[in-house]
C-alpha cells in the first residue's frame, strides 16, 4: 500500500462524496417541500428518482469500465454527477414552485446516472490498484469505512448547510465532485501497458459473464442478496428511527442529525477495523461475514421487545456493527475471486443489489411501522437470518485451494490468479 496512498485517498473519497450527495438532502427534505410547495411524496422523489436510474446504469458502467479502463469511466461520470448538481441549483436559485421540482427531478437524474459510474468502479479498482490480496482487504475496508463515514457525516452536515439555505445542500454536490474530479485526475495513475483491459466483442464479454455466474452463481448470487439485505436494513432502520425521533421525541435539524449518527459511527468504525482484520483470508471472511449477521439479527430480536428510545439507539448502534463487520467482507470475497477483466461488471451487479435494498428500505418500513413495532423489527431479524443462513451455507471459500485445475464444488470460491502464480 505504501507509495499507493494517494490514490487510495483519491478514490476512497468518490464513495464519500457520492453518499454525501444523497443523504444529505434527507434531513431537508420537509424544508424543499415547503418551499417548492410539493407533496411528500413528490419529495421523496428526489431520492427515490437518484436511486432508481443508478440501479439501471450500474451494470453499464461495469461493463465500460471492464472495456476502457476504471479510470476513463469515472472521471466523466464525476463530471456528469456534478452537472446534474449544478442542475439543481439553478432550478433552485431562479425558478419556483412546481416548476423548479422538476427541473430539480432532472438533475437528480442526471446525478444518479454519474453515481453509477463513480462509486460502484471503485471496488473492481482497488482490486486492480493493489498486487498483494492483504492490501485489497485494507483497502477496500477503507473504502467501506469512507463510504460510511459519509452516511455519519450526511445528517449533521445537511441539517447544519439546510439553516444556512434550504438549497445549499445541492450546492455542495458538484463542489465536492469537482474536488474528487482533481484528486482523481493528480493521484491516481494510469494502468501500465500489460495491465491495460483487452477490447472484447460484446457476445464474448457476455459469454464470459454467463459462464463466471454458471461456474460461480451459487456463491456470487448470496453475496449479492447479503450486500442487498445489508442496505435494507440500515436505510429502513434510519428511516424508522428519523421518524420516530421526530414525531415521538421532537427532534429536528442537527439533533436528530447526531442521534442518527450514533449507529452509523459505529458501523464505520467496524468497517474499518474489519477491512483491517481479514486479510487475505477468505475462511474469515466468511466468520466474520456470519458473525456479523448473526449479529445484526439478534439486536433486530431484541430491539422488537422494547421501544424506549435508548433501548433501541443501543441496539440498533449493535446492528451497526454487525452490518459493519459483515459488508467489507462481502466486499473483499467478490473483488479477489473474480478475474480482473469481468471485476468491474461483476462488482457492479453487487452495487446494483445494495442500491435495490437502499431504495426498498425505507418505502418496505413506512408500510411496517402501521402494523406494530414487533411486526416491523421481527420482519428485519427475520431478513437478517436469511443473510446469514446464505453467508453459513452458500458461501464456501475454498481451503488452500491453489490447483487451477481443482474442480470447484457448489458453493465454492476459486483462489484468484495471483494465489496460483505465488503457488507456482
Amino acid at each position: 500500500m505504501k507509495g499507493k496512498k494517494g490514490a487510495l485517498v483519491a478514490l476512497a473519497s468518490i464513495p464519500l462524496i457520492m453518499t454525501l450527495g444523497n443523504s444529505m438532502l434527507l434531513p431537508i427534505l420537509p424544508q424543499i417541500s415547503n418551499e417548492l410547495g410539493i407533496s411528500a411524496f413528490q419529495v421523496s422523489m428526489i431520492i427515490t428518482v437518484y436511486g432508481l436510474i443508478a440501479i439501471l446504469m450500474i451494470p453499464i458502467a461495469g461493463y465500460l469500465s471492464d472495456r476502457y479502463g476504471r479510470k476513463k469511466v469515472i472521471l466523466p461520470s464525476l463530471i456528469i454527477a456534478a452537472i446534474g448538481g449544478a442542475g439543481c441549483v439553478a432550478a433552485a436559485w431562479f425558478m419556483n414552485g412546481v416548476s423548479a421540482y422538476w427541473v430539480i427531478l432532472a438533475g437528480r437524474f442526471i446525478q444518479g446516472i454519474g453515481a453509477a459510474g463513480a462509486f460502484p468502479i471503485v471496488i473492481p479498482f482497488i482490486g486492480d490498484l493493489f498486487k498483494d490480496e492483504k492490501e485489497v482487504s485494507k483497502g477496500l475496508g477503507i473504502v467501506e469505512t469512507s463510504n460510511t463515514f459519509g452516511k455519519v457525516l450526511s445528517p449533521i452536515l445537511g441539517a447544519y448547510l439546510g439553516t444556512v439555505l434550504w438549497y445549499a445542500p445541492f450546492i455542495a454536490i458538484p463542489i465536492l465532485c469537482l474536488i474528487s474530479f482533481g484528486l482523481v485526475v493528480f493521484l491516481v495513475k494510469k494502468p501500465e501497458a500489460e495491465e491495460q483491459p483487452e477490447k472484447k466483442a460484446l457476445r464474448q464479454f457476455l459469454g464470459e459473464i454467463k459462464d463466471i455466474l454458471h461456474e460461480k452463481g451459487r456463491w456470487l448470487y448470496a453475496i449479492f442478496a447479503i450486500g442487498g439485505i445489508c442496505m435494507f436494513v440500515t436505510f429502513g432502520v434510519l428511516f424508522y428511527l428519523s421518524e420516530t425521533l421526530e414525531a415521538k421525541y421532537n427532534l429536528h435539524g442537527s439533533s436528530k442529525g447526531f442521534v442518527l449518527a450514533i449507529p452509523l459511527a459505529l458501523l464505520c468504525l467496524a468497517s474499518y477495523g474489519s477491512g483491517k482484520i481479514i486479510g487475505q483470508n477468505k475462511a474469515l471472511m466468511k466468520w466474520l461475514g456470519f458473525g456479523g449477521m448473526v449479529l445484526l439479527t439478534a439486536a433486530m430480536i431484541i430491539t422488537g421487545f422494547n421501544n424506549n428510545i435508548f433501548f433501541m439507539v443501543g441496539f440498533l448502534s449493535l446492528s451497526g456493527i454487525g452490518i459493519g463487520v459483515a459488508l467489507p467482507c462481502m466486499d473483499a470475497l467478490i473483488t479477489e475471486s473474480i478475474e480482473k477483466e469481468n471485476r468491474g461488471t461483476i462488482t457492479s451487479l453487487y452495487s446494483s443489489m445494495r442500491f435495490i435494498g437502499v431504495a426498498l428500505g425505507p418505502p418496505v418500513v413506512s408500510l411496517l411501522m402501521t402494523r406494530g413495532h414487533w411486526v416491523l423489527f421481527g420482519t428485519m431479524a427475520g431478513v437478517g437470518t436469511v443473510g446469514g443462513l446464505l453467508t453459513l451455507f452458500a458461501v464456501k471459500p475454498s481451503e488452500g485451494g491453489n490447483k487451477e485445475d481443482k474442480p470447484l464444488k457448489s458453493g465454492e470460491i476459486r483462489s484468484s490468479p495471483l494465489q496460483r502464480q505465488r503457488a507456482r
